[in-house]
């Protein structure tokens, strides 16, 4: 089973987002398989929830301060919309593996980004 990638961000103290983000999995009905420390600035969630729950995931990380990309927003849409149309309770009993990756950043790296000469595309 492929995850589905979604990459976030945060300028919020690490502890307190991922003690949020643990809590927001686990609230929603989500399980986390898997966490890692890729760098001193980005930890990586492999997390398993059915499609029933996928809005209320939604709405709990958003609640938790991190910034999703757009297509992190784009694709748990896409998930909402497919529950909503789903009719049996099989198919929303569905698991879905995401893939959550929180980057880390400080108001230093904003500002380095905002008054550089080189360009963010």
């Amino acid at each position: 089973m492929q995850a589905l990638d979604i990459q976030t961000f945060t300028y919020e103290h690490r502890q307190h987002v991922l003690i949020a983000l643990t809590t927001a999995f686990g609230s929603s009905g989500g399980w986390i398989v898997d966490r890692k420390t890729l760098s001193a600035t980005s930890t990586v969630f492999h997390v398993e929830i059915q499609l029933r729950s996928i809005l209320d995931l939604y709405a709990a990380l958003l609640a938790t301060g991190v910034e999703l990309t757009r297509s992190g927003h784009e694709n748990f849409t896409a998930l909402c919309t497919r529950r909503q149309h789903m009719r049996l309770t099989a198919e929303l009993g569905q698991i879905i593996v995401l893939r959550l990756e929180v980057s880390f950043l400080e108001d230093v790296t904003l500002h380095s980004l905002l008054f550089s000469n080189s360009s963010v595309a």
